[in-house]
This record gives C-alpha cells, structure tokens and sequence, in this order.
C-alpha cells in the first residue's frame, strides 16, 4: 500500500497542489470567521487548550485512523522517559534491522538511516516529531520499551491513563500494520490499525502541550537538518522558506502533527496561540494534502475571532438565590456559601449573560430538616457550584480536562450553641409543641 508521496517528488506536487488549492479555495487561509462553520472534513473538533473547553465539535466522537498524529502518543511518551530519566537527549541508540528496512522502504518515505551509526535521541525525536518519520519513531520506541510490542502496551495503558474516550494503539507510527509484513509489532493483529477520535486526538494534544509544553518549541521548527540532510516540517501551516508554502502561513501557529494513509485521508492536529490564547484543532478524513490546512485555518479564525476568555463569576461569588443555609444548634442561625474558585471560560461574543451558577449541596452534610448542624468551619466544603449554559450547542469539556463545577465553600465560621441553651430550646420547643396540640384540640371541641 503507498502510504505516503516520495520525499523526491514532493516539492513539484507541492506545487501542483498549491495552484489547485488557489483555484479551488481562492482566498480561503484568509477567510473571515463566521458563528456557524461548514468544515469539509469526516471530524473535527477545537479547544482552548488552557480550559480543555471544546468550542466546535464535528462528529468528535468517531474512531477514524489517525495516521501519524498517532506519534503524538511516542512523543509523550519519549517526554515522560526523559522526565523519568531512564534515557536522556545526548543518549545514543543504533538503529535495528527493522526500524533500518522500514527506512529503506521508499513507499514509506523514510529519511535514509544508516547502519552501525550511534544517533543522539534529540535527533530522533526530531526526525519524528518534525519530518514525521517512521523508522525514527520505531527507534525511540524500542529504546524505551525494548521492542516495538512492549511500546504499543505503554502507549494504551497511558491512553487509559488520560481516560481518552475513544483509541486503539497497534504500532508507534500510524502506519496500519498490514504494511508491516511480519514486522508488525508482537501481541497486536497483523491487519490492526490505530483509531482515534477527534476528541481523543485533541486531549492527547493537550496532555502533551500542558505537561511538557516544550514540546511545541520543536514541533514548530519548520526545516532543520539531520544526519547532514535538510528535512522539513509537513505542517505547511508554519512560516516556510520555500516560497509554494507561503500561502498557507497561519499566524501563531506552532505545531503539532500531520498525518495520512490511504485509508486516514488527510488529518492534521494544530495548536495555534495569537494574543496569549491557544487553540488546538483536529481535522480528519480531509481530501488532500492541502484542504486540512484549508479547514484548520477556518476552524482556528473561528475560535479567535468569535470566542473570548473572561471570569463569569469571581471566587466570592453568592448567589443571590439560594446562597444562605440554615444551620441547627449554631450562634448564629445561618451560614452563606460562596463559591472557593471563580468561573473563567471562553465565551461566544456576547453571551456573557446566558451563564448562570447552579448550587448543589451535599446532602450528607444537611440533617433531615435541610440544616446545616454546627459547628461550622469558615471555608468548610459543604457541595459544588456549576456554571450553566442556557445557550445552544455547549459542547463541554474534554474528558479529564476540565470542569464545569467549583467547591461551595462557608464564608464564615458558626460556633455550636453551649449545652444549656440547646436545652432550654429544647425544652422550650417542647412546650411549644404542647401547647400548639393543645391549643388544636380545643378548637376541636368547638
């Protein structure tokens, strides 16, 4: 299966493509944004990477292939073993025969690794996280987990770990493992692909930003050289020299991952930060090398131009509706709950007002009148608060990302009454008590 267009041809089908693209999309990188987006595209999805919030979905959920935005998981993984210190940037590795034959495999478009030659792991990774190698990638993947197989064990034990909703690790490329011959990784099934959702493809993206966030630094180098040779980047959207590229410039963009098979269509994963917001957008299942730009930019202009990030609600806030509890056998005879966290989300424009803040109290903490029993601490937890959207299409957050709730905590501390006066209230109450039943039953007589 040809997998992806030889390194060689690809500067005169660059070209090519570029003219279609003018002829076909004029004007379409610099498309003014619009509330309602059609994206040419089987999935998408975009979030703000700081909230994890999602602000356009497009059948997010769906398992598609993603192709080599699968590497997104070995680069996280590669950043883990670093941080672990179980290898390091200036350590060596050689390359095995099967990582060297998938190098030698034209239709795989590989680099041209050499034999008995000790390669730094900085450069394999970059290979891989720049060029989107594959034979690099298999490298690192049998340096940190011995072999191939091990490595596709580590890559879905941590895809429970990030509780992505939707994956399937089969190999640490992207490459679907009838290609592979009878080098497909041990332990997973010969004709086996990997699948992602958008969704699952954007958390990914955002563990890997928000917990090594030096991992754009690299992503974003658009050519660099390796073992002596230039390799360029396969993002089009970072600022090329090569003057075919220009076009597809997108500014503030900084990564992360491109991909494709024949059976994946085109996918890209993006992160892109202007005015000190980031975005990251998933498109897959586009038609050709140059439409996943296309739809990446009317997805990212979409996101900068229609959302903004403010505080709803101040940590402090009380609603005015139900902030105040009673509370039983207290000096004092209620408590207000405020909120321990404020609410900041990006916003459509001029929807501030269609939020509101729900309470929600732990009912183990009231007794069986509805009170809060004292003593009473000032800051004690006693349930959540949750930001409500009465607006249309609120796509929510990603999974394990974030969260629409915040702790409902006291704003004051209430003593617990001393023994005596609960007694005389008690008796007190009593006596009330009788006297009403009293009172009744006179009534009752008349």
């Amino acid at each position: 299966m040809n997998l992806k267009l030889q390194k060689s041809l690809a500067p005169i089908l660059m070209v090519f493509i570029l003219m279609t693209t003018l002829f076909i999309y004029p004007g379409t990188i610099l498309v003014k944004a619009e509330t309602n987006i059609e994206l040419n595209a089987e999935s998408a999805i975009l979030v703000d990477a700081d909230t994890g919030k999602i602000l356009y979905a497009k059948n997010a959920d769906m398992a598609l292939p993603p192709a080599s935005m699968t590497k997104i998981m070995t680069e996280y993984l590669v950043w883990e073993a670093i941080e672990a210190g179980d290898i390091s940037w200036e350590g060596t590795t050689q390359i095995s025969d099967y990582a060297y034959s998938i190098s030698a495999n034209t239709s795989f478009s590989g680099i041209g690794l050499r034999k008995d030659v000790d390669y730094t792991v900085r450069s394999l990774y970059e290979a891989m996280a720049i060029n989107s190698d594959n034979a690099t990638t298999i490298a690192l993947a049998e340096l940190i987990a011995g072999s191939e197989g091990e490595f596709v064990k580590m890559m879905n034990a941590k895809a429970e770990e990030m509780n992505l909703p939707e994956f399937q690790f089969v190999n640490s490329t992207g490459l679907e493992n009838s290609s592979l011959g009878d080098d497909y990784p041990e332990g997973t099934d010969p004709n086996g692909i990997n699948l992602l959702s958008a969704e699952s493809t954007a958390l990914l993206a955002y563990q890997l930003i928000n917990d090594y966030p030096e991992a754009l630094e690299i992503s974003s180098i658009p050519e660099t050289e390796f073992d002596g040779k230039e390799i360029r980047n396969w993002n089009w959207m970072l600022e090329h020299e090569a003057s075919f590229l220009q076009p597809f410039y997108y500014e503030g963009m900084e990564g992360l991952k491109t991909g494709y098979t024949d059976e994946a269509g085109y996918c890209f994963t993006g992160a892109a930060t202007r005015d000190g917001k980031r975005l990251i957008s998933v498109v897959m299942k586009t038609n050709d090398e140059s439409e996943r730009f296309v739809e990446t930019a009317k997805l990212l202009d979409y996101g900068f131009e229609n959302f903004e990030t403010k505080e709803l609600f101040p940590a402090g806030f009380e609603n005015p509706e139900d902030s105040v509890v009673p509370v039983a056998k207290g000096k004092e005879k209620n408590v207000t709950l405020a909120l321990e966290a404020g609410f900041t989300a990006p916003i459509l424009n001029e929807e501030e007002e269609l939020y509101k803040v729900v309470y929600h109290i732990d009912s183990d903490k009231l007794n069986k009148d509805g009170e809060l029993t004292a003593p009473v601490k000032q800051g004690e937890k006693v349930g959540t608060a949750e930001l409500v959207y009465e607006g249309e299409n609120d796509h929510g957050f990603l999974h394990n990302a974030g969260t629409s709730t915040v702790d409902l905590v006291t704003t004051s501390e209430i003593e617990k009454k001393n023994w005596f006066m609960i007694a005389l209230e008690s008796i007190g109450s009593f006596f009330a008590g009788l006297f009403t039943t009293i009172v009744d039953t006179v009534k009752g007589w008349f």
